[in-house]
């Protein structure tokens, strides 16, 4: 199976967009905490020298990140824009997938665990592994923890995939090792 020019430049793109993603996940740390200034070589190292009003802190609480926002779960968003604006997340984040259950809802949305970048680009769903049902949104909605460093590529997959290809149900995000504050 091989590579036909539209898929190569498909994967360059988005692996491109990746490491954008990953570069500027830790923005707060090249601003040196976002008070503008930029990055100072001398000082702004985390095993540099420090000015006490700037020093280091590492903490391991997770964020509690409502997927969507307060637009949760649903058809017509784009979600892709929506983790690209707030990145960074971080190992261990809990991601709350809130979504109405189908009977309060004539559209039935589930979430689906994508195993690879491909399979998200194309939406995929042949090998993507259900992690929330139609009815596990509502409430409190479906939390799922970041456990690992590594891409997690997700998706509804409802009607087929149709929301995830047409309706920008899906989205990744690569959580980083460690919060940094300043």
């Amino acid at each position: 199976m091989g590579f036909s020019a539209d898929k190569l430049m498909i994967l360059i793109v988005v692996t491109a967009s990746m490491l954008v993603t990953v570069s500027v996940a830790n923005k707060d740390w090249y601003n040196g905490g976002g008070g503008g200034g930029g990055f100072n070589y001398t000082t702004n190292w985390p095993w540099g020298p420090r000015n006490d009003s700037h020093s280091l802190n590492r903490t391991n609480k997770p964020n509690k990140i409502i997927v969507g926002g307060s637009d949760h779960w649903h058809y017509g968003f784009n979600y892709s824009v929506w983790a690209f604006q707030n990145n960074p997340f971080y190992i261990n984040d809990v991601l709350v997938f809130k979504y109405d259950p189908p009977s309060k809802s004539p559209f039935k949305h589930s979430v689906y665990l994508l195993p690879n970048m491909w399979s998200y680009l194309t939406c995929d769903l042949s090998k993507a592994k259900l992690i929330a049902t139609t009815t596990q949104g509502s409430g409190e909605g479906f939390k799922f923890v970041l456990k690992k460093w590594k891409p997690y590529y997700f998706a509804c997959g409802e009607h087929e995939g149709i929301h995830c290809r047409d309706g920008g149900m899906k989205f990744f995000v690569m959580p980083m090792l460690r919060r940094w504050h300043y």
